[in-house]
């Protein structure tokens, strides 16, 4: 696969440190000579610039005369409050702020694909991959310290003798989550690029604009549905009536 500039520089600079990083935890890279994809290279510069976003609005927080930026994250916020509230509800305080970076960061890759010489990296497989699982773990950690040990109980069924088959019915419905989390969020994505792309090589003006209006419809979309499906799993994982 064709390296992106920036992947460029960061395998020049930084290749041979990940590399044996790699190495180290077991992991061989196809193409040892340039360890780093694009898709990682894509993460770490929405990292570092959703980074200096929050610096940026922590800078300039005021309660007298708010900026546009932080009119912006309070807008954000306000939004993810109100959607886990409704879903979560009266508990729903503690998950905002991982809900919020949540979303950040997923809306941040799906767009940053619009930028020429870019590429969106939730359009490859390993990136939703990662969200789905880090998702997965989060609400399964926050269920047990809602509910302790009787967060299990959830898993075996309000019939005690029906637990034998509840148990794996159950356990299979939440590794199928991690599975449905990555697939709808990767194929929506690596289609809007494909669709783009495609056009672009095809008609450089005038209709390819129709398309990247569409790539960012779905950006906002496939975002709101990752959020929202976060917010269901929570809700059920963290409710007292397991």
């Amino acid at each position: 696969m064709e390296q992106l500039a920036f992947t460029e520089f960061l395998n020049h600079h930084f290749g041979e440190l990940a590399l044996r990083l790699l190495t180290l935890v077991g992991v061989h890279p196809k193409h040892p000579t340039t360890p780093i994809s694009n898709s990682v290279a894509m993460e770490l510069l929405v990292f570092l610039l959703l980074t200096l976003f929050f610096i940026a609005v922590r800078l300039r927080l005021s309660v007298d005369r708010p900026g546009a930026l932080q009119h912006v994250m309070e807008g954000i916020e306000g939004f993810v409050a109100d959607l886990g509230k409704e879903i979560i509800g009266h508990n729903y305080q503690p998950y905002v702020g991982y809900l919020v970076t949540l979303g950040v960061f997923i809306l941040s890759c799906n767009l940053i694909g619009l930028i020429p010489g870019l590429e969106s990296p939730t359009a490859v497989p390993i990136v939703p991959l990662g969200c789905a699982l880090v998702t997965w773990f989060y609400y399964h950690i926050q269920g047990l310290r809602a509910n302790g040990l009787g967060y299990f109980k959830h898993f075996a069924g309000p019939v005690w003798w029906l637990a034998p088959l509840m148990v794996p019915i159950e356990i299979f419905s939440h590794l199928a989550r991690v599975l449905s989390l990555t697939i709808r969020l990767f194929a929506n994505m690596f289609a809007g690029e494909m669709v783009t792309m495609v056009f672009f090589s095809l008609i450089p003006l005038g209709v390819p604009i129709i398309f990247q209006g569409l790539h960012i419809g779905v950006a906002f979309i496939q975002t709101y549905i990752f959020v929202l499906l976060a917010c269901v799993y929570l809700g059920e994982a963290t409710a007292h009536d397991h």
